[in-house]
């Protein structure tokens, strides 16, 4: 599984934490929509899907340093940044394309600034990142402290909507998936201060021993494909639902 540039082993993993995504929003679909009684709010599910969104975005760390330093050997300066400016760009405008669609089908607790805006901003912002190297796991958990022991204080009777990405909203917002920056950009940069150290060069500095491919083409697979089937999971989960359980979910 390794003749080619890709690292299988972060397919595999970013393959296995869309399985995770996957399995929470079903979950979460059978308690929205009363189909089954499981409190997604507390507890277990609570855990597992903080669990679910940590991976992905240590991942998205890692691969965002396996990806500049490849990008490095032909490209420098404004060059390089502008890749990253322009792929974070399309990532945050398909969750502007998210914010729309769930406005639509879901006024009350839509997307404002979910997992898609948040990986987008991240994207753009790493060029400001990549010199850091190891640096950014302190800073990445500087940005966690601050998110959850600072900013989750600050109540502000009607906060502006520009506050939310920052992780600054009312007593009143709610929404069906909420990512702010504080403290979720620290995990992106945790996983860029790991990639530096795992992956510097663009490419692997550990022994790895192979897994059987059945293990790994399927998970592959989802890895590769990540974005995509974020887009399709939930109304192909939703449909699904409905056509079995015979629930109104429009």
């Amino acid at each position: 599984m390794s003749g080619d540039s890709r690292l299988w082993e972060i397919d595999v993993t970013r393959g296995i934490a869309i399985l995770m995504m996957i399995v929470f929003h079903t979950v979460f679909d059978l308690s929205f929509f009363a189909i089954f009684p499981v409190d997604v709010a507390s507890g277990f599910w609570r855990y597992f899907a903080y669990a679910t969104a940590t991976l992905f975005l240590l991942i998205v760390g890692i691969s965002l340093v396996v990806s500049h330093d490849r990008a490095a050997v032909k490209l420098s300066g404004l060059m390089l940044a502008k890749k990253f400016l322009v792929r974070g760009g399309g990532i945050f405008a398909l969750g502007l394309l998210v914010t729309l669609a769930t406005w639509l089908y879901l006024p009350q607790g839509y997307v404002v600034f979910g997992i898609l805006h948040l990986i987008g901003v991240s994207v753009m912002l790493s060029p400001l990142f990549f010199r850091f190297q190891v640096w950014n796991i302190p800073a990445g958990i500087l940005c966690i402290l601050i998110g959850w022991f600072v900013v989750s204080r600050i109540s502000l009777p009607s906060p502006s909507v520009l506050l939310l990405p920052l992780g600054i909203y009312g007593p009143t917002f709610w929404s069906v998936d909420y990512t702010p920056l504080f403290p979720w950009l620290g995990v992106v940069l945790m996983g860029m201060g790991a990639g530096a150290v795992l992956y510097a060069g663009g490419t692997r500095h550990f022994s790895l021993k192979p897994l059987p491919d059945l293990f790994v083409r399927p998970l592959s697979f989802l890895g590769r494909h990540s974005l995509v089937i974020y887009l399709v999971h939930q109304p192909v989960i939703i449909l699904l639902l409905a056509a079995v359980t015979g629930t109104k979910v429009l």
